[in-house]
């Protein structure tokens, strides 16, 4: 069985088109099709069900999409085995973060990972934490940081950082120069937060919550840097990790009388996978840096 088969029979089931994945895979339909045909003969099985528009998987397509992903994992690793080298002379990483990392974090880290190795590859991404848990169940990622804990049992999870969450406004704002303030204060005023598909606002939402109070959220964006900007030249107010408003002109951090909201920082990687010498470099510098 040729392995091009496999990969063939993946991009068509991720696609549910012979259309579509002829187009990824640039080549044409009619040879697609005759492939999935050769790969349907020699298993003595159909894979896909063609009555309808979107093609999908039959039940026993679908046991043998579970297998053929596991197999295209397998051997993506084998090829990044093969080429790691042990002194770090090159290498390459692939990670995906939640917004507030982009902000505050992940610059120093690359700028301390890169002074030491500058041979050493980067490809970073921000995402929401349920598409970097998807990323990383599909081998498109190599590590995931996030909050809390994994959603999936297929990931692995190591603590690494305690992040507090704070009330932030721009210094023009009448509650800037208050020492601290009890919620009642904020009870009547904007917010602009990250959408709900984040995990952040989740967290801010359930805080609140807990507090007995529903905030007034007037804008929702789905970027941290968008958030600082809004809030910098705006009367909006906001909750972002604390570390942020150090590092921006024109913001303040409005302590609230209650217990702070806190979460903790988690480094995600797909368990049993295969771990790179340049991995475990970025994970160490992780780790140093908080």
């Amino acid at each position: 069985m040729h392995l091009r088969y496999i990969h063939y029979f993946l991009a068509v089931a991720e696609h549910q088109s012979f259309t579509r994945a002829a187009e990824v895979l640039h080549v044409s339909q009619p040879a697609l099709s005759q492939h999935i045909k050769s790969l349907e003969e020699s298993l003595g099985i159909l894979l896909f069900d063609r009555s309808s528009k979107n093609i999908r998987l039959t039940d026993v397509g679908e046991i043998y999409f579970q297998y053929a992903q596991q197999a295209s994992h397998l051997l993506n690793e084998g090829q990044r085995a093969i080429h790691d080298i042990e002194d770090l002379s090159r290498g390459s990483i692939r990670v995906a973060v939640t917004p507030s990392f982009i902000t505050y974090f992940i610059g120093p880290l690359i700028a301390k990972l890169y002074a030491h190795h500058p041979n050493i590859t980067v490809q970073v991404q921000e995402s929401s934490q349920d598409k970097i848990e998807k990323m990383l169940l599909n081998d498109e990622i190599d590590i995931g940081i996030g909050f809390d804990e994994a959603n999936s049992s297929g990931i692995s999870t190591e603590k690494f950082l305690t992040e507090k969450l704070t009330l932030v406004a721009s210094v023009d704002h009448p509650l800037a120069k208050k020492d601290s303030i009890t919620l009642k204060q904020i009870e009547d005023e904007n917010f602009v937060l990250l959408n709900p598909k984040f995990a952040t606002r989740t967290q801010i939402d359930h805080y609140f919550r807990k507090l007995g109070l529903q905030l007034k959220v007037h804008m929702e964006v789905d970027s941290i840097n968008a958030i600082i900007a809004i809030v910098q030249q705006t009367s909006l107010l906001t909750v972002i990790p604390s570390n942020i408003p150090n590092t921006y002109n024109r913001l303040v951090v409005i302590p609230l009388l209650k217990q702070p909201l806190e979460r903790t920082a988690i480094l995600m990687r797909r368990k049993d996978s295969w771990q790179s010498t340049a991995i475990k470099a970025f994970i160490t510098y992780v780790k140093n840096l908080v």
